[in-house]
């Protein structure tokens, strides 16, 4: 017995595939809002045009802050090339608020950010979905780049959030990843902006943004259909204005920022319900952020108790071992400084140590073009971290002993640790066991 021949209709679904689409969000008609269109899409894109600069600027100069070009623990990338070259400059030791204000305008921006982000890829969600997926080898480019720019912008929005929010839970590190991704989503960006900044002004210039405000619910129609296929063509009756959906992204950013702000202003920082990093731990004048406790890092409080050594090691191999006393012995230094950690949280106190540089003079290091600090530390990718010559001379790099007036807790980095201006966070290292001068890792 034969079987029937199926092929003409299996043709026919194809064609009607390949001619009408599968349906669902491939459908125009599925998308019915009516406030989708270019003007709403420009408006949005125009927010984005001032935010995102400010967060790629900030981004790059956070990864200068490590000083990448002493490798070891300070370049997260070493395969970066020429990716990387041109940013790895001695990072700056002045003013000492600086990477606390870069870093937080980073964090910040890209927290505020985020649900501008969504409503403007929900204003062009029919593009995204338009069928056939490729018309043309232009339009492959176009879709191409635009898969590319939503893809990393949601990597890099993700993956900084839960990097801020949570210990780091993905199987690659943070650094490299964001690095990259980043580098991603600005050539991607950088094209976009090229192939749409015409088309967005010209767009804005077609309807007035003040009568668009004053524009009731009642009165809120579809812009004219559209080449790009925003604009429904079976949109239903309007329950929102553009007035409101622009304060509803605008005003969720707001509160993004007003819930996150104060990880990074000392003040608010009982508003930061956003920022459940950097928790407070110790009793008075040690009572701010960390991120790591000396249990987390499995520090053991006898490595820490009387019998700790700072060895310090200079050209030559000359070399002087100190004991927590013989430190507190030599010419104490008290500055205001800030610690300012790579998710955003900042806090600033008031440390007391010897200066690096008196450090360095004992070992004849005056001239040193680097130091390598060593921590008690064996966990972690910052166990170990090198400073610049410019870091060792600056008047408010100190190997802090002491905090707000008392001895570190362990926490904090007792018995010694580095507490170096306009620096990152981990480059701050706690439980400093060495440091040996002029010598990168």
């Amino acid at each position: 017995m034969t079987q029937p021949d199926t092929t003409p209709g299996l043709r026919g679904r194809v064609a009607h595939l390949l001619e009408h689409g599968p349906g669902g969000p491939a459908d125009p008609h599925s998308w019915r809002s009516p406030l989708r269109g270019p003007w709403l899409t420009s408006v949005l894109a125009v927010a984005l045009l001032i935010g995102l600069p400010v967060l790629i600027v900030t981004g790059l100069l956070s990864y200068a802050a490590y000083d990448p070009a002493l490798g070891g623990s300070n370049d997260q990338t070493p395969g970066a090339g020429l990716l990387a070259s041109w940013i790895r400059f001695d990072w700056f030791t002045s003013p000492s608020w600086l990477y606390r204000v870069t870093q937080g305008t980073h964090v910040l921006l890209g927290i505020a950010l985020i649900p501008l982000v969504l409503a403007k890829l929900w204003s062009v969600a029919p593009k995204l979905f338009a069928w056939p997926p490729v018309r043309s080898p232009a339009q492959a480019l176009e879709r191409l780049s635009l898969l590319l720019l939503v893809g990393s912008i949601l990597f890099l929005l993700l993956t900084g959030v839960m990097n801020v929010q949570y210990d780091y839970a993905w199987g690659f590190s943070f650094y490299t990843g964001h690095f990259y991704a980043a580098w991603v989503f600005i050539a991607a960006f950088a094209s976009h902006v090229a192939l749409k900044l015409p088309t967005m002004l010209r767009t804005l210039r077609s309807r007035s943004f003040r009568e668009e405000l004053r524009t009731s619910t009642a009165d809120t129609v579809p812009e004219p259909l559209d080449p790009y296929g925003l604009v429904s063509p079976a949109p239903e009756p309007a329950t929102v204005s553009r007035r409101g959906a622009l304060a509803w992204a605008g005003g969720s950013s707001l509160t993004l920022l007003a819930l996150s702000i104060g990880q990074s202003i000392d003040p608010l920082r009982p508003t930061a319900l956003l920022s459940p990093r950097g928790q407070s731990y110790g009793d008075g004048p040690n009572d701010f952020q960390v991120n790591t406790t000396f249990r987390e890092i499995g520090i053991d409080p006898v490595q820490t108790g009387p019998s700790w050594r700072l060895r310090l090691v200079g050209p030559g191999d000359r070399s002087v071992v100190l004991s927590r006393e013989d430190l507190l012995g030599m010419r104490q230094v008290t500055e205001e400084l800030p610690i300012a950690c790579v998710e955003g949280w900042s806090t600033s106190q008031r440390w007391t140590g010897v200066r690096l540089r008196d450090l360095a003079a004992l070992v004849g290091g005056d001239g040193a073009d680097s130091v390598f600090v060593e921590s008690l530390q064996q966990a972690g990718a910052f166990s170990t971290m090198s400073l610049t010559g410019k870091q060792i001379r600056a008047d408010k790099t100190l190997l802090a002993l002491r905090v707000n007036g008392a001895d570190l807790s362990l926490d904090h980095g007792f018995p010694a640790r580095m507490v170096i201006p306009a620096a990152p966070g981990v480059r701050n290292t706690k439980w400093v066991e060495a440091l040996t001068f002029g010598r990168p890792s």
